[in-house]
């Protein structure tokens, strides 16, 4: 008997409501990100918002970093329930 494992949750709307937090446009996330060696262009960042692009662990850490998140468990939480003051 196998079983059937869900698709991954979307943390698209989280990064939205954390770019949104700290001030940022998705053209200025894709410039600071390319300045941290993270090629990436506001399309990209916009499809991940969406949920319509994987992201990378990488990519993850680095907006963490930019977004100012304490944890990384902001990203998994229900947009605007975060530990954030």
């Amino acid at each position: 008997m196998s079983t059937k494992l869900t698709q991954d949750i979307s943390i698209g709307e989280n990064l939205r409501f954390w770019r949104k937090k700290a001030n940022l446009s998705q053209e200025q996330v894709a410039a600071q990100l390319e300045l941290k060696g993270i090629s990436v262009s506001r399309e990209i960042i916009s499809q991940m918002e969406l949920g319509h692009h994987s992201i990378r662990i990488s990519m993850l850490f680095a907006l963490k970093d930019l977004y100012k998140v304490k944890s990384f468990d902001d990203f998994f939480r229900a947009a605007g329930l975060s530990s954030a003051p």
